[in-house]
Formats: C-alpha cells, structure tokens, sequence
C-alpha cells in the first residue's frame, strides 16, 4: 500500500466542505490540519481512504474521497445536483481520470437499475431524451418526479455527452445507449445506490426540499426564511435558536439543541432532539446547504444517546472529538 501511495504523477490543491487538502492523481488525499487547532488522527496523512461498508466508498472522516479527487482536478461542481460518475463503474478507483461531474439526469441514465425504468415507462433512453414532455405524467414515483421537468434541450445536451462517452469506451456498433450501458456494468453489482444518485422530495415548506434517501417524510421547517438572497444560510442560522421547533411532519417534531455554521457559510448543521415522549433514537443531526434558490435539508443519522449526536455534529465541523465512544458507535 505504501508503494501505491508515492506512485504518481501530479498532485493539486482544494478545498472541500471546509477543509483544505492535497490530491495526488493516484486518487490518494491528505488533509491539512487546521490552523490554531488540534491535529486530527487522519490529518496530515497520505490515504486511499477507508471503506464503508454500506456504501461501498471511500472515506476521510466521512467524506466521500471521490468528490475530493474530483474537485481537485476537474474543478468544483456548479451544484450540488451534480453528482461524480465512476467511469468504469469501480466505486474504489478514484484516480482523476476515472471521475467526471455529471447531471442528474445523465447519472440516472447510467445506472442500469434507474435506466431500467426508464425503459419501461419510456421504452427506450432515446425515445425519452428525444421528447420528454411526452411522458410527463409517466413518472409516478415522487423520487422521479423531477423527471418530468426535465427540459428537450437539457435532454438533447445530455444525449450528445452519452453517446460521445460511449463512442470513447466502447462504440455502439448499431446498437442503443441502453447496450452500453448494460455492457459496461457487466462485471459490477449494482444497488439503487450505485452511482451515488441524489434524489429529492418537495418539503411542506416553500423553497425547502429534502434529499429522499435520508429524508423520505415531507417535514415543515419552521425556521427556514422566506426571503431568498446572497446570505440565505446566514438568515437561516440567526432563526435556529435553542429550544425552537426545527422540523415537524406527521409522526413528529424535532427540537433544536445545537447549531452550528461553517466558516465559507455554506453549510449548516443542526442538532436536535425529538419532541415526542420516550423515542428509540431521541437525537438526531441535519445538514443545510442551499443550491439553485432552495434549502436543501439532508439527515445525517439518528442516535440513542445524546453523546452520540455530539460526536457527529463537532466532526462534521471538522473539529477533533475528545468526548469518548457511546452507544452509537457500535449501533
């Protein structure tokens, strides 16, 4: 492993949620350790990243190293709608060369699981990127609802990148883009998780939504703002006060217990505790980010213990833990 380590060619710079890192183009990463802060056990460190299991990616204190690779040498996304594709589909090979940015729509596309109901709703990927308004009121699952919104010119755009990328890995010979994409995952298992697919769901709340593999019940969010402008994530922080309902749906509301900011304010974390008696997991952790003029709210986990949720959310700051093992550790 040391050997592959101090194999490559070419290392950049970037920053990623907060953190500063270096990124060679074996798809190895070393994060810097803050100023005037602590040293973490993983910061000035070269790593491939450590696998998690359920996901199947690697890892640096919860970060996904793909994306860091990604931004390092293909530039920041323009949103957090773009997701990175694994070209040939092997989630651990994160060399630079293997990762590209891709849209939602594309990244459904190439996942032979979501590209699968395509076809079955649409009978083919080219019938519904030749005219998606056709089949606007196929798409019944709310996680594919954003589907039918899909425009002809971002359909168009997005089949010229498919088939150029599969004229560049393997020629279609007369066949469709649903054959390539079937032959190109053929030595992969894959899950509904596969290429990492963002799907959303509207909230009860105006310019909120949730993202649906983590946050599946539509919640109102009390405190998110109204007005949408350059500081909206700093307005949202002011209203989160301790003690205020964050979130409420049907089955339950959730308290605020701690709040926290990152220092680029484009991040927003937000501890809480359920508001119903006597919960399995009463804590719980969220995540803010606001992309194309919404809130996007994400859940970070569930916990038993309150020192468990504490854990998470100072890691989340990037911030050394020195609280100790809970419960939640081996949940």
């Amino acid at each position: 492993m040391e050997i592959l380590l101090e194999t490559y060619n070419d290392i950049k710079e970037c920053s990623y949620k907060n953190e500063h890192y270096s990124v060679r183009d074996n798809g190895s990463v070393l994060r810097h350790a803050q100023k005037n802060r602590r040293i973490r056990p993983t910061d000035n460190k070269w790593t491939f990243g450590k696998l998690n299991k359920r996901t199947g990616y690697l890892e640096i204190a919860s970060v996904r190293i793909h994306r860091i690779v990604a931004t390092a040498f293909h530039g920041k996304p323009s949103s957090k709608l773009l997701v990175v594709d694994h070209i040939d589909t092997n989630k651990h090979n994160n060399r630079p060369e293997n990762l590209r940015w891709v849209t939602r729509l594309e990244n459904v596309l190439l996942n032979p699981i979501t590209l699968r109901r395509v076809e079955l709703i649409c009978g083919s990927a080219e019938a519904f990127l030749a005219d998606p308004s056709k089949f606007r009121d196929k798409f019944q699952n709310p996680n594919y609802q954003w589907m039918c919104a899909v425009s002809k010119e971002e359909a168009e755009l997005s089949k010229k990148r498919l088939l150029a990328w599969a004229k560049s890995n393997k020629p279609l010979q007369g066949g469709t883009l649903g054959d390539w994409i079937y032959n190109r995952n053929l030595s992969n298992e894959f899950d509904e998780s596969a290429n990492e697919v963002l799907e959303f769901i509207n909230s009860l709340t105006p310019n909120a939504v949730q993202i649906a593999q983590n946050w599946k019940t539509p919640s109102e969010f009390p405190c998110c703002p109204s007005k949408i402008d350059s500081n909206a994530l700093t307005e949202y922080y002011k209203n989160l006060n301790i003690g205020k309902v964050f979130s409420r749906n049907q089955y339950t509301s959730s308290i605020v217990q701690d709040v926290a900011i990152s220092e680029d304010k484009n991040i927003l974390w937000i501890m809480c505790k359920s508001g119903e008696e006597n919960p399995i997991k009463p804590y719980s952790l969220a995540e803010i980010t606001f992309n194309n003029n919404v809130f996007v709210h994400d859940s970070l986990g569930t916990f038993f213990e309150k020192i468990g949720a504490e854990k998470q959310f100072t890691l989340k700051q990037g911030l050394e833990w020195m609280g100790g093992d809970s419960i939640d550790d081996y949940c």
